[in-house]
């Protein structure tokens, strides 16, 4: 990799041997790695085992986890938060094990409709609840630094399953304590 970001270097016209960029093809090589980490994790590894028999059959929320991701296409960043809602089962997941699979899926090469389905089916997968629902909302570095360079614009997307999807009263009750 470190080869790789040397040749980009070199191909925008850079002198790589000053002082500033005789490092920068190993730091960058060491940033992707960390970038997109999520690929060296499982939904097993994350989880942990932190799923915990529970009475509860009312909504949990966690919400505004911040997330940091890279748009497959152009490899900008895009930044913002996700809110993740499920109604369990009989069993809750560990409170920063929800944080923890955002941060999995969004540490991979990815487009913000992919990730928020990803993590709406890891959820609902490893809680087995009756629903499950995801909202991430992000501003893309791609649209706001090159192209139509439109700095204000933010992307919203959702994804229900389950009764969250099928049951207006609880999609309604997820987005006002949401408060969408």
């Amino acid at each position: 990799m470190e080869k790789a970001y040397t040749t980009i270097l070199e191909n925008t016209g850079e002198d790589i041997t000053r002082p500033g960029l005789v490092d920068t093809p190993k730091r960058a090589a060491k940033a992707m790695k960390y970038l997109t980490r999520g690929y060296e994790q499982s939904l097993d590894d994350v989880v942990n085992g932190a799923i915990f028999p529970s009475d509860i059959d009312e909504m949990i929320l966690v919400k505004d986890i911040e997330l940091y991701s890279l748009c497959e296409h152009h490899l900008l960043p895009f930044i913002g938060k996700c809110h993740v809602g499920y109604l369990p089962t009989g069993k809750v997941l560990g409170l920063s094990k929800v944080a923890r699979i955002v941060d999995m899926y969004a540490r991979r090469l990815q487009i913000q409709e992919n990730l928020t389905k990803e993590i709406a089916q890891a959820i609902m997968e490893v809680t087995n609840a009756s629903g499950v629902a995801v909202i991430v909302e992000a501003k893309h570095m791609c649209m706001m630094m090159r192209g139509v360079e439109k700095q204000n614009s933010s992307m919203k997307t959702s994804v229900m399953l389950g009764t969250l999807r099928s049951d207006p009263r609880t999609r309604t009750e997820f987005l006002s304590l949401v408060g969408q």
